[in-house]
């Protein structure tokens, strides 16, 4: 199911004071996909998540869910449309004194799902997550991971069309937080519905979403399917994200002469997994040296960087430079501080 933000505000009053929590914003997030919000710590994602199933109310502007004005609906309305609107959090808001199944029947409970359909979709959704061993046992006896498994089970209980993740693996260590973002993309693609993540992780975006807003002081500031964003990105917030992934820096003790330079490249798609070294080797009378390199796959693509640091004539580090930015698929890249 789809969401459409239509010119949507949010601002606060704190002590007499205006605050706003987000500055107009028009977006649309399609049906059936994966879509990242990142921003730091105040940015404003965690209120347009929220905008979603109105858990805030916006100061302005209308906000659809489907063929569904959220912002027009009663307030019986928007409970039942809510329970079509599954989430999960970060802190995993497990009942301790109930048992796993007795959690997720919670939530069929208020719903009034079928009282004789319960046990049935209970087990259906333990099965969908790999918890069906764990129906009896209390959440003080589950890992962080499992946890969450159950906090997902517990939000796909009433079919819902949309699921929302509020920094859904920000307790996580990264082996756990890896097999939760694959069970999120499994219930993608195996239930067809919409996932709304939040995080502050580029990490999580470039595992698990399609396309990706960057947020920063209540507004996004760069809109684009992940590998665009990875691979080009333009605001100086979305630079900083991108460069905590590659994790490369210029070793302290080179300094860069017109003899001695740093050049880090970009390998576009395809062109990330040749051979392109040895070209350099084979056809220029230059020292080169890799300091660093990577290849990340986004969405199946990939994606490469190498640090290089070339020394030789000035004229041939030129002629290097000159032949690299006629080869299609490999760009000079900016190592970002």
């Amino acid at each position: 199911m789809s969401i459409v933000f239509k010119d949507v505000t949010k601002t606060y009053l704190h002590k007499g004071k205006e605050i706003n929590a987000l500055r107009p914003t028009s977006l649309t997030i399609h049906e059936g996909e994966i879509f990242g919000l990142i921003g730091f710590s105040g940015a404003g994602k965690s209120t347009l998540l929220r905008l979603i199933n109105m858990l805030e109310s916006p100061t302005s502007g209308t906000i659809h869910v489907g063929d569904v004005e959220m912002t027009a609906l009663s307030n019986k309305d928007l409970r039942i449309k809510r329970q079509k609107i599954g989430m999960i959090f970060q802190q995993f808001n497990l009942i301790e004194s109930k048992t796993v199944a007795e959690n997720i029947n919670f939530v069929l409970k208020a719903a009034d799902y079928p009282k004789d359909k319960r046990d049935g979709r209970i087990d259906e959704l333990l099965e969908l997550v790999g918890l069906s061993d764990k129906k009896t046992v209390y959440p003080k006896n589950l890992s962080g991971g499992q946890k969450q498994r159950v906090g997902i089970a517990r939000a796909l209980a009433n079919d819902p069309d949309v699921l929302l993740s509020d920094e859904a693996t920000s307790a996580l260590d990264p082996d756990t937080t890896k097999t939760i973002l694959s069970l999120l993309k499994r219930i993608n693609k195996e239930l067809g519905i919409t996932i709304v993540v939040i995080t502050h992780e580029m990490e999580v975006i470039k595992e698990l979403a399609e396309r990706v807003g960057v947020m920063s002081d209540g507004e996004i500031i760069e809109l684009g399917d992940v590998y665009q964003i990875f691979s080009q990105p333009e605001h100086e917030v979305t630079r900083g994200f991108v460069q905590d992934i590659y994790d490369f820096e210029v070793p302290a003790h080179i300094e860069e002469t017109a003899e001695n330079q740093i050049i880090t490249l970009k390998f576009l798609r395809e062109s990330a997994e040749e051979n392109h070294l040895n070209k350099l080797y084979r056809n220029y009378d230059l020292s080169i040296s890799i300091l660093n390199g990577r290849v990340e796959y986004i969405n199946g693509i990939p994606l490469g960087i190498l640090m290089l640091q070339v020394t030789g004539e000035a004229n041939e580090i030129r002629r290097l430079i000159e032949s690299i930015d006629k080869t299609p698929g490999v760009e000079r890249a900016e190592i970002y501080d």
